[in-house]
């Protein structure tokens, strides 16, 4: 048959040892070309880009030519691999042997162009940026070059246009995590130390993280936990509900940090940026629980708290009021007109108590008062009773217990409204924080995912 005689007729001089010229000064020029089928994983801790590509390369055998005419007009057959010379082209980010299928045949035609057509599970080494996790886009090069003939034996050259490797996505599985943007190509000569060129054919593999999932698992959870932290100031903060809240929400979120570590790309040579906000969002959590406790603090009433000082007063209750558009801050500044009245009434009443053991506003209290001094008038007239003596102290006691408390009261209140005109700052200086930070973030990643 034929395909014997062509085989026995090629392969029975053949040395596939030397390369395949009758002039030793003719470079062979091998074409190169390759199509992305698939991105298999993307290790970020280890740095290392795992794809499977469709690879072919051709080249000019000079002693694997024959006439068509001899052999019953063949122009084409298939020889095995392992019986001819095939260049030494590697890929130089190699840093494991993938699991690649071994195709033991090779197209020869007639006038001595060999194809070798094969696809490769390629292992290589990639510089991987992770800083925009999870709209992340990654540039990875496959560098083709020959490890030992330098570039006057075999140079490289592309097998098609730059154009049409560049957007040719025909044979990809476009399904899993990573889309393919597209393939560049650029041909280099490369030497060391001055020694002789190498010629080399670098494809930048340029791919495209999927950040849906990303987004619902990891970043919406998050903005629930500070909406929610958002709307918890919106609880008394007179209230210990605000503080449990408050707590409750940073264990939740610290809860949520444990779980979504496994999923953040774990890698030595820099933090992404959605770990960065996390943790300022754990930041902003825990400066919320502290703001909540001040103000509690601030508005808790206790017997032996002080008068609010007059400068709190005026910047609170009066600048604060007027700068937060508070709508009750007339409100404010009237309760602080009687409180000062009454601080001034019980000053009166306390000179005027060294002169008049007792003074009344109400009628029925002034009855009871006339009736006592009545009472004390005819025991001063029967010779006085020790008894009504020390009634008389006891009521003089009570009334002045009543006033006590009646300021210690007013003091509470001018209190709680400091803490309400406060909380009502730090709320919106809080708000301002995480909107301007929620819009930076947002611009950022939406650039990124643009670009």
């Amino acid at each position: 048959p034929a395909l014997h005689r062509l085989s026995h007729h090629l392969l029975a001089h053949y040395r596939k040892g030397t390369r395949p010229v009758r002039d030793w000064r003719t470079t062979t020029n091998v074409a190169i070309d390759l199509m992305v089928y698939a991105i298999l994983s993307v290790d970020e801790k280890n740095q290392v880009l795992t794809t499977y590509i469709w690879y072919r390369q051709h080249w000019i055998d000079e002693f694997l030519k024959w006439d068509p005419a001899r052999f019953d007009n063949l122009t084409q057959i298939s020889l095995p691999v392992e019986s001819i010379w095939v260049p030494d082209i590697l890929i130089n980010e190699f840093v494991d042997v993938g699991k690649s299928p071994h195709v033991p045949y090779v197209y020869v035609s007639h006038h001595g162009e060999v194809q070798n057509l094969k696809p490769i599970q390629v292992m290589t080494a990639c510089s991987l940026d992770i800083y925009n996790f999870p709209f992340d886009v990654q540039n990875c090069s496959l560098t083709f070059t020959s490890w030992l003939h330098h570039i006057r034996d075999i140079n490289l050259s592309l097998w098609r246009q730059p154009e049409l490797v560049k957007f040719d996505r025909s044979v990809f599985m476009n399904q899993g995590e990573w889309e393919l943007l597209y393939v560049l190509s650029h041909f280099q000569e490369f030497s060391v130390k001055s020694s002789d060129s190498y010629a080399e054919m670098k494809f930048y593999v340029v791919i495209r993280r999927r950040p849906l999932f990303y987004t619902v698992s990891l970043l919406l959870p998050s903005i629930f936990l500070m909406i929610m932290d958002i709307v918890g100031f919106y609880l008394p903060p007179h209230s210990g509900e605000r503080v449990s809240f408050k707590i409750t929400l940073l264990l939740g979120y610290s809860v949520f940090l444990i779980i979504v570590s496994d999923t953040l790309p774990a890698t030595a040579v820099g933090t992404p940026l959605i770990g960065i906000y996390f943790v300022v969002c754990m930041a902003l959590l825990v400066i919320s629980l502290t703001e909540t406790i001040l103000i509690v603090r601030l508005v808790h009433k206790q017997d032996l708290q002080p008068h609010v000082p007059e400068w709190v007063k005026h910047l609170l209750l009066e600048r604060a009021t007027i700068l937060l558009c508070v709508r009750d801050r007339k409100k404010f500044s009237q309760s602080r007109m009687q409180s000062l009245d009454i601080s001034r009434q019980v000053e009166n009443n306390d000179s005027t108590a060294k002169l008049t053991p007792y003074t009344c506003e109400d009628p029925r209290e002034c009855g009871a008062v006339g009736g006592m001094r009545s009472t004390l008038a005819f025991a001063g007239r029967t010779e006085g009773s020790a008894a009504l003596q020390e009634v008389l102290r006891e009521t003089t006691a009570i009334r002045q217990l009543l006033e006590k408390r009646e300021e210690f009261r007013d003091v509470a209140r001018e209190w709680l409204q400091v803490g309400y005109v406060l909380d009502v700052l730090l709320f919106r200086v809080y708000l301002a924080a995480v909107l301007a930070y929620s819009i930076t973030l947002g611009i950022l990643w939406s650039v990124w995912r643009d670009a």
